[in-house]
C-alpha cells in the first residue's frame, strides 16, 4: 500500500526517511554550508557539476557553497573499529539543468563506511529500496555492476580517458558509437560485441542473470562481479524488494572514483531519478583511507513534484470577516472548518487570485 502522506515541502519525507534510517543504526550527520574550495576542487570529476559557487572567507581561505555531501563526510570520519554509519539531510548547491544559474537541491542520504562485507552493502541497497518504497510501491530500483565491464575490459589495458569514452556511450545506449570507438581502438570483435549486449541490456534478475553467465565466459573478474551482483539480487528478494528490481547496465559511473554495485531508483511520473547511489572504494583510496564506501542520495525537491497536491484550488473554504466580528468568533468559525477536515484561509476580502473551493462570508451572518 503507498504511503498517502502529502508533503507540504519536504518535512514528512525527512522525517520517515530518517525514522528508516534510525532504525537500522544509522547516526545523524550534520555539515556546514561551507567546505574548503581545495577539498572540492581535488575530487572535481567526482561531482555531478565541475561548476562550484565560491568565496573567499574574512582570513582570505577560498570556500565552497557545498555542491556534494560525499566527499563532507569522508574528509571529517576517521578510521575505526566497526563501520562508520551516517545520514544526512542537507542542501546541496549545483547548476540548474539546462540553465545559466545555480539552485539548492535538497537531499537526505546515508553513508557506509569501513571494512564492507555482502551483507553490508546489501543493507545499503535495501534502505535504498525502502527510502522509494516510502513514496510509492511502484518504484524501480535498478542495479549494475562496474566490476563486470572492469573484467571485460582488464585484459585490454585501456587508459582512464578511453575507458571514460566507452562508458559515456554505454550510458547513452548508444551501440553505433561504441562500435566505432572499438575500431578506432582496435578492440577485439569480441569484446565490442559484448560491451553493446551489455550496453542493451535491462529486465529482471530472472531474465537478466542468465545472459550476463553467457557475456562473462572466460572473464574470471567479471564473473567474479557477476556472482557478487546475483548474491545481492537473492539478498533483496529475501527482504521482499525482488518484484522492484532491474538490471540495467547503461548505468555507469567513473572508475577512476567507483567500483562495484551502482544503482539509481525511479518513481512513476518523473522522468529524471530520485536516487543515486553505489559503491566508491576508489575515492576513499584517493583520499588516503583504507577499506570500502557506499552510500546513496534522495533528491527531495523531485520527490515534492511528485507528491505535491494535485488541486485546482488553494484552500477549501476562504472564510471572510469584518470588524463587525468578535475575533473570539472568527476562530470560532475557522477552527470548526479545520474540525471537520477542510483547510481554511481567513481574510477580511477576496485575495488576488486565491482560488477556494467554498465561500462563508460571516459578515453576512452578522
Amino acid at each position: 500500500m503507498d504511503a498517502e502522506w502529502i508533503l507540504q515541502g519536504s518535512e514528512q519525507a525527512v522525517f520517515r526517511l530518517r525514522e528508516l534510517y534510525q532504525r537500522h543504526g544509522y547516526l545523524p550527520y550534520k555539515m556546514s554550508k561551507f567546505e574548503e574550495y581545495d577539498l572540492y576542487v581535488r575530487n572535481k570529476s567526482f561531482l555531478v557539476s565541475e561548476q562550484i559557487l565560491t568565496f573567499t572567507d574574512m582570513d582570505g581561505k577560498l570556500m565552497a557553497l557545498k555542491p556534494d555531501v560525499t566527499l563532507s563526510i569522508l574528509k571529517n570520519s576517521s578510521q575505526g573499529k566497526g563501520l562508520q554509519k551516517v545520514y544526512y539531510n542537507e542542501n546541496v548547491y549545483r547548476p540548474a539543468s539546462g540553465a545559466h544559474s545555480f539552485h539548492e537541491i535538497m537531499q537526505a542520504g546515508l553513508e557506509c563506511i569501513g571494512d564492507l562485507d555482502d551483507f553490508s552493502v546489501g543493507e545499503v541497497v535495501m534502505l535504498a529500496a525502502r527510502s522509494l518504497e516510502l513514496i510509492r510501491s511502484d518504484y524501480l530500483l535498478d542495479l549494475s555492476h562496474l566490476g563486470i565491464v572492469a573484467g571485460l575490459l582488464a585484459p585490454l589495458h585501456l587508459n582512464g580517458e578511453t575507458e571514460q569514452s566507452l562508458l559515456r556511450s554505454m550510458g547513452e545506449k548508444n551501440t553505433p558509437a561504441l562500435r566505432e570507438l572499438g575500431t578506432q581502438l582496435a578492440l577485439p570483435q569480441s569484446v565490442t560485441d559484448r560491451l553493446c549486449r551489455l550496453a542493451l541490456l535491462y529486465g529482471t534478475p530472472a531474465q537478466i542473470l542468465p545472459e550476463l553467465e553467457a557475456l562473462t565466459d572466460g572473464a574470471p573478474q567479471a564473473q567474479q562481479a557477476l556472482q557478487e551482483l546475483s548474491d545481492l539480487c537473492a539478498l533483496l528478494a529475501q527482504y521482499g524488494l525482488g518484484a522492484n528490481l532491474r538490471l540495467d547496465f547503461s548505468i555507469v559511473n567513473d572508475m577512476n572514483y567507483y567500483s562495484g554495485i551502482i544503482f539509481r531508483g525511479y518513481l512513476p511520473g518523473l522522468a529524471s531519478g530520485v536516487l543515486a547511489g553505489g559503491r566508491y572504494d576508489n575515492l576513499l583510496k584517493k583520499m588516503g583511507r583504507e577499506g570500502g564506501a557506499i552510500g546513496f542520495a534522495v533528491y527531495l525537491d523531485q520527490f515534492q513534484r511528485l507528491l505535491a497536491p494535485q488541486r485546482g484550488y488553494d484552500a477549501d473554504v476562504l472564510l471572510l470577516y469584518d470588524g463587525g466580528q468578535p475575533p473570539a468568533s472568527v476562530a470560532a468559525a475557522a477552527n470548526a472548518i479545520l474540525a471537520s477536515g477542510k483547510t481554511v484561509r481567513v481574510e477580511r476580502e477576496i485575495p488576488d487570485g486565491f482560488r477556494y473551493r467554498e465561500l462563508r462570508d460571516l459578515r453576512k451572518e452578522v
